[in-house]
């Protein structure tokens, strides 16, 4: 009779972090919308694009490849507390991250400080770097849908 409680309870509490999961992924992609909706009232970012390179290596690379490269990225170059050459070290063209670097304001810590109010003076956490690196492969992703390959 216990084995059989035990299994009940152990498929309850799945079922519970399975909805906890989808809630979680929802709220996330919500907040990725609202995101790039508040980045495309931004002259300056909407200038952004990938070049018909950047697409190309994305489409080859794939999203698996392309998603680990922004989230060393964002961890390299913006994820310190203090990162080297801070608003300045995040080339504007080269990868497909870089461009979406600055298309999404995740380019410095400056501009993660303005758009994403996470403060500058502390390490990103891993949860924060995550949720930028989500952020930047939608816009990516975004990108390559409106220029199909040719």
């Amino acid at each position: 009779m216990a084995n059989a409680e035990d299994e009940e309870t152990d498929r309850f509490e799945r079922h519970e972090q399975a909805e906890q999961n989808k809630q979680t992924e929802q709220t996330e992609q919500r907040w990725i919308a609202a995101t790039l909706e508040r980045l495309s009232h931004s002259q300056f970012r909407t200038k952004f694009v990938l070049s018909d390179k950047d697409r190309a290596y994305a489409r080859t690379k794939g999203k698996a490849v392309i998603n680990r490269h922004a989230h060393e990225m964002l961890h390299d170059r913006v994820g310190a507390a203090e990162p080297k050459n801070d608003g300045k070290q995040t080339p504007w063209r080269g990868h497909p991250v870089f461009t979406a670097q600055h298309a999404t304001a995740t380019c410095c810590r400056g501009c993660i400080e303005k758009w994403h109010h996470i403060p500058r003076g502390r390490a990103l956490t891993e949860e924060e770097t995550d949720r930028l690196a989500n952020l930047v492969m939608a816009w990516i992703e975004r990108d390559l849908i409106h220029h199909p390959a040719r």
